[in-house]
């Protein structure tokens, strides 16, 4: 069993920038996956991004290209997402997610949440205007 705790989140003005950590629990030698998605108000949770965990290939949603990072320290456990040119609309809680799903088929799966089983409880992030 894996458990995922995420921290870093906060309040910040648009324009500014936050840095998201997930630290897994346990060894992460079954994951093959890890990613950020997020859910504000009323609204359906969305994927952000994610990284295949061993060959470190990364996949954005087109809404955070070129603004957001994400990145992961498979020694310490630790998946990163590096958040620059913060937007209002970004404001959402921003869940973290891993799986042991495999084979990757295709980019798009990367994109559903139904493919992660793993998920911590959630960072708000807040972007004033």
């Amino acid at each position: 069993q894996v458990q995922l705790v995420e921290s870093g989140g906060g309040l910040v003005q648009a324009g500014g920038s936050l840095r998201l950590s997930c630290a897994a629990s346990a060894r992460t030698f079954r994951i093959t996956a890890m990613g950020w998605f997020r859910q504000a108000p009323g609204k359906e949770r969305d994927f952000v991004t994610a990284i295949n965990w061993n060959g470190g290939n990364t996949y954005y949603a087109d809404f955070v290209k070129g603004r957001f990072t994400i990145s992961r320290d498979s020694a310490e456990n630790t998946m990163y997402l590096q958040m620059n040119s913060l937007k209002p609309e970004d404001t959402a809680v921003y869940y973290c997610a891993a799986t042991s799903y495999r084979p990757w088929y295709s980019f798009t799966d990367y994109y559903s949440a139904e493919k992660y089983g793993y998920w911590g409880q959630g960072t708000q992030v807040t972007v004033s205007s």
